[in-house]
């Protein structure tokens, strides 16, 4: 049977991409789907590139904003309610799937209002803000991290791990070729890891390392990037942006990148050795707590953001390349994060939330029409 489902989430990529593949599992099982988002955020891009229906609320962020933005946002924010919840009684949905972000917070509230169950992700190691609020009025939470629980009713929260595409799940360990590093802060590059990159290949040089570089800088930085690389005579190439990520895995030995729910995923997946370099302005330091997660169960490397230079870099690097037992454990041990199927159980999950009786559904929607 059918069910109409709104989905939420956006502002970056970390939060669409997720939402969209949850969205793409209902809608091949024949649902109908409506997506909340802003204007300004991804979503408006990313969202009818694929087909889904959209509509827009006006909501800004209110965590780690600067005071005149946490104070035109919670000016906008009762209107910003009342909008999701005329959304919803339009379209009168079974359930609401969130993926959190500040486009999130108004369509969570007007969710729990008209009794809609609420189905939220969260894969970071410390929830967002909009679902640390919303938490124990969930139909069910989906997490990324067995800690994450604390933050949730028990009963209502069971690990998931986040989306990730199935080619991330099916790359082999690379078994051949020059020893390669795969650095990569992002769709808009760090520059942090531009910074210790670019201080770390004279090392290499001088001590002749037989090392292959593949460096995503974002555009901002490229064009320099690449012309001084150019004269190091090192392997390798530094790329504005790379397309396919699961390819540039497969041919990599080692990943040097954030540590962002999304690129955690896709390292699990696949089965990735890498050297996490948190972003210290993150969302209540949430990078550094999955970065530590991993980092507990032996599963990567770790290096703060304020003592990441090109010789700590370079270090770091010669000695995993160094040493192949550990760059095998690592892999065997950050697999054990990976997730299969996350998409499919929230499909699921919204599936079971959706089957409740409609007669409790009708009454918040009535109650809220009165």
């Amino acid at each position: 049977m059918p069910y109409s489902f709104v989905l939420t989430g956006g502002g970056s990529g970390g939060h669409v991409f997720p939402a969209l593949a949850v969205g793409r599992v209902l809608r091949d099982r024949g649902h109908h789907l409506l997506f909340i988002g802003t204007r300004e955020g991804m979503e408006a891009r990313l969202v009818p590139e694929v087909g889904y229906d959209i509509e827009f609320i006006r909501i800004g962020a209110l965590n780690r904003a600067g005071a005149r933005r946490q104070i035109h946002t919670s000016l906008q924010l009762p209107a910003s309610i009342l909008a999701a919840r005329r959304l919803l009684n339009r379209f009168r949905p079974r359930a609401v799937f969130s993926m959190g972000g500040f486009v999130a917070g108004p369509v969570m509230l007007a969710a729990v209002v008209s009794r809609i169950p609420l189905v939220i992700m969260e894969p970071n190691a410390t929830p967002g803000f909009a679902n640390r609020r919303m938490g124990k009025r969930v139909y069910r939470a989906l997490l990324g991290f067995e800690s994450t629980k604390a933050w949730f009713p028990f009963d209502k929260s069971e690990v998931t791990g986040l989306p990730v595409r199935p080619e991330f799940f099916a790359l082999q360990p690379k078994v051949s070729g020059p020893f390669t590093v795969l650095i990569t802060g992002g769709s808009q590059g760090s520059r942090t890891l531009n910074r210790a990159s670019r201080e770390s290949w004279p090392l290499f040089r001088n001590r002749q390392v037989p090392i292959h570089i593949v460096h995503q800088s974002g555009v901002a930085e490229h064009a320099a990037l690449a012309a001084e690389f150019a004269e190091t005579g090192l392997e390798g190439e530094i790329v504005p942006f790379i397309r396919d990520m699961p390819n540039a895995f497969a041919a990599a030995d080692l990943v040097i990148g954030r540590s962002g729910a999304g690129g955690l995923s896709e390292i699990a997946a696949a089965g990735m050795a890498s050297v996490l370099v948190p972003f210290p302005f993150a969302a209540d330091d949430h990078q550094r707590k999955n970065a530590e997660a991993l980092l507990h169960a032996k599963a990567v490397r770790m290096i703060l953001d304020a003592e990441t230079t090109g010789e700590r870099l370079f270090q770091e690097i010669e000695s995993l390349r160094q040493n192949p037992a550990e760059l095998s454990a690592m892999r065997d041990h950050v697999r054990k994060f990976a997730n299969p199927g996350a998409a499919e159980r929230a499909a699921d999950v919204m599936e079971e939330a959706a089957q409740r009786p409609q007669e409790v559904l009708q009454h918040g929607i009535a109650k809220n029409l009165s």
